[in-house]
């Protein structure tokens, strides 16, 4: 492992304080813990003030050991164990790590980093003349399937060429990093084969084949039960018959006993017969909340704790853009959505109102002041 230090003097501040937000979360993080164990939120706090000021300083250091009852070394110990954490200046816009383990190495991570030594510095670590970009080369990522990636502040971007990773840092330096979406950069859904499935859809050869081969063996097996059977086999049912024969193994009764258990579980009190299965609400629905056109800029509906690409997704085609649509939703209405996304509660055990109510307010900064922590 490499020798890690704090940045030189020069650099260092004279002090470090949390600002107004982050020391209300950091409090309510602490007491997140028992008495006497509140030094397990030291990571948690080195993140948030790296997140406040773009690196850990030694001022934070000494902060966060105070506020924990700890001696500094041991803070300093976390500090410069965990290589997520930066111990000098980084760019202001944007600190681009490399994966340089094997399996990007081999997809051409080498090209990537030659990216970031022509338009960012030739050394890692090392900022640009603006003080905008930096880079370091890092270990496993996580998403070695989708070789070459990089992670910038906690988005990965992956399935990377020089030349889309010249133009993602070009996006950054020019303040406009939120533009770019995280995940893969060629035509592949998360992880799915690029271009779309290959198997295992309505459209493929192969799954075609294997079903026309199952319903002639399925043919070909009515055809031999339907045979007929000569009288003295009939009557003497083999010893492996049970194994295979499902009406050997199930006594005659079953059907009557069956009956009588189902109608004694109706009648027992307490106890819920079964429920069918409900249908999705109608589109025409009078209860279905009411769209409209998709803004220029839709709200990240994913901020919303429950929320994920997926469901963001069939929101929008109901015409769901905006946390104030979300905020205003009626008990009809988040019933109705709760039913056609089938949830069975979920939107009122998660408080999607509430949690938009707060975002429509003030965004992340009313969303932690509200609920003491950050957006998902």
């Amino acid at each position: 492992m490499s020798v890690r230090r704090l940045a030189e003097d020069q650099f260092q501040p004279a002090a470090f304080a949390f600002n107004d937000e982050n020391a209300v979360w950091a409090d309510k993080t602490i007491q997140k813990y028992p008495v006497g164990r509140q030094q397990s939120a030291v990571i948690p706090l080195l993140m948030r003030a790296q997140e406040q000021d773009g690196w850990v300083t030694r001022a934070a250091i000494e902060k966060i050991a105070n506020m924990l009852d700890m001696a500094y070394i041991r803070v300093l110990e976390v500090a410069t164990f965990y290589t997520q954490f930066q111990l000098g200046p980084v760019g202001t816009r944007a600190h681009i790590q490399v994966c340089g383990t094997t399996p990007c190495m081999l997809r051409g991570s080498e090209g990537l980093m030659s990216v970031c030594k022509s338009k960012i510095h030739h050394h890692p670590f090392e900022r640009n003349a603006e003080g905008t970009l930096s880079w370091e080369e890092v270990e496993c990522l996580g998403a070695c399937v989708n070789a070459p990636m990089v992670m910038i502040g906690k988005d990965t971007y992956e399935d990377l060429t020089p030349e889309r990773l010249s133009e993602i840092i070009d996006t950054f330096d020019a303040g406009n990093g939120a533009s770019i979406t995280p995940g893969p950069q060629i035509d592949r859904h998360f992880s799915s084969p690029e271009g779309g499935p290959t198997s295992l859809t309505s459209e493929d050869p192969k799954a075609k084949k294997s079903s026309a081969k199952k319903v002639e063996t399925e043919a070909a097996t009515a055809k031999v039960d339907a045979a007929p059977v000569p009288p003295s086999e009939a009557a003497r049912p083999k010893s492996t018959d049970a194994e295979t024969n499902a009406a050997l193994k199930t006594p005659v009764t079953a059907p009557k006993a069956a009956a009588k258990n189902a109608k004694a579980v109706e009648e027992q009190p307490g106890v819920a017969a079964p429920v069918p299965a409900t249908a999705k609400p109608s589109l025409e629905d009078k209860n279905r909340p009411a769209g409209i056109e998709k803004p220029a800029t839709p709200d990240d509906l994913k901020l919303i704790s429950g929320v994920g690409p997926k469901i963001e997704g069939t929101l929008h085609e109901l015409g769901i853009f905006t946390f104030a649509q979300v905020a205003g939703w009626k008990k009809a209405e988040r019933e109705w959505v709760d039913g056609y996304l089938n949830f069975k509660g979920r939107i009122d055990r998660d408080d999607w109102v509430k949690q938009a109510k707060a975002l429509a307010k003030g965004g992340e900064a009313e969303y932690i002041k509200v609920f003491g922590k950050k957006p998902r």
